[in-house]
């Protein structure tokens, strides 16, 4: 990667992605073994996700029906992390209908140990519009620690990522694992893993639709871990945002929010500081602000890479969404390609292992469209508006994910 994009890639801020007081790790039975792990070959939910599924103790709300777990493999165990108390959502800044939440949860882990596959478990899936979750390295525990005591309420407000980096690194992400409608417990192949050391934590970033309502949640997620000794590949996130200019129609551009400043200035109202990562994604991409219903973003790779998942997301108004690796050479390939948007169905897909070079691009590109305003409940009342990058669920994203080993 030519080296001004490499440091823009490195400084992009925390406002991507948004498709992330604490512990709430399992309670120590007399054998030693965690109350909420499984030993292999279990296909069962842990005791803490039946609590979970039969109400919870003090929990007001309602859980998500967890989905059949998937069998353990050979020496495989199974934990469950979940929020420690109830938390209300509401509009942070006081304004907007959305509500990104970080808890921080502690998975007790006494060793380095390998996470092989994640489920989330949503506490009210009315209220819960996407789950990520981050591991934090046994530095960083005592600043999320602070973050967590400075707040009131169960956790921090978190728009974008953790807010425990000033930057995000896109090439090189902290996500472990996701949650959208249609997630299901992702598992990865045998011989890789996620490497978690001794003493980490993990973050569970909620995105809240307030729209849906203010209910109370308590989330969980359950983790799938295999020894730490095991010589497992490592797998780590790449992230592949684009930016969004979504013009309003022509029939319907003369209200205040279809001027693209007007627009952004209220994005950056509701979000803060995060607000800023419409134009930070030109910065990244290339080029200025153009408006139209397909944006991409092409991008060039700084070290060699083996792609094994990808995954895309975006909210209501996408239509469509591709990835595509050496685009425009002999050798293009595509990775992803969804020709008609599901909101409601967003799991990671593996695929046949590609390997690339440093230099070689990979390509994101996403179509947004406003006549799906004029069919969807949430936007009942709505007037069009200029759509760039926000965090809000009737805001919109072009986000690409790859799972990849390095080197």
């Amino acid at each position: 990667m030519p080296r001004t994009r490499a440091v823009l890639a490195a400084l992009l801020t925390t406002g991507l992605l948004a498709l992330s007081a604490c512990g709430g790790g399992s309670d120590a039975g007399s054998d030693g073994e965690s109350r909420a792990t499984q030993p292999a070959d279990s296909g069962d939910t842990s005791p803490v996700a039946e609590e979970a599924a039969a109400g919870g103790a003090g929990h007001s709300g309602h859980y998500a029906e967890p989905a059949k777990s998937r069998p353990l493999r050979a020496g495989e165990t199974r934990t469950t992390i979940a929020m420690p108390g109830s938390y209300t959502p509401s509009a942070p800044y006081g304004t907007g209908t959305d509500d990104y939440r970080c808890f921080l949860l502690d998975p007790e882990l006494d060793r380095d140990t390998w996470l092989t596959g994640t489920q989330v478990l949503p506490g009210n899936p009315e209220v819960v519009h996407h789950v990520i979750l981050f591991q934090v390295p046994p530095e960083q525990v005592a600043a999320a620690e602070a973050k967590d005591d400075a707040e009131e309420d169960e956790g921090w407000t978190c728009f974008g990522g953790t807010g425990l980096d000033r930057v995000t690194n896109v090439d090189q992400s902290s996500w472990i694992g996701a949650w959208a409608p249609g997630g299901k417990e992702s598992v990865v192949k045998p011989g890789f893993g996620v490497r978690l050391a001794q003493g980490s934590r993990i973050v569970m970033q909620v995105h809240y639709n307030l729209l849906a309502g203010v209910q109370p949640d308590t989330s969980a997620a359950q983790l799938r871990l295999a020894p730490g000794k095991r010589p497992y590949e490592a797998l780590s996130t790449m992230l592949l945002p684009a930016p969004v200019e979504l013009p309003c129609r022509a029939k319907h551009d003369e209200g205040a929010l279809c001027d693209r400043a007007a627009a952004l200035a209220d994005v950056k109202e509701r979000f803060g500081a995060e607000g800023n990562t419409a134009d930070l994604l030109h910065l990244l991409c290339g080029g200025e602000p153009e408006p139209g219903q397909t944006q991409s973003c092409l991008r060039t790779l700084g070290e060699p890479i083996t792609i094994h998942g990808v995954a895309g997301h975006m909210h209501l108004l996408g239509r469509s969404i591709r990835i595509e690796v050496r685009p425009g050479t002999p050798q293009a390939q595509t990775v992803l390609d969804i020709p008609v948007w599901d909101f409601d169905d967003q799991g990671s897909r593996p695929i046949e292992p590609i390997t690339l070079q440093p230099f070689e691009q990979v390509k994101v590109t996403c179509t947004h469209v406003q006549w799906l305003r004029d069919k969807l409940p949430a936007f009942e009342g709505q007037p069009d508006r200029y759509v760039v990058w926000g965090e809000g669920t009737t805001d919109e994203m072009c986000l690409g994910m790859l799972q990849v080993t390095r080197g």
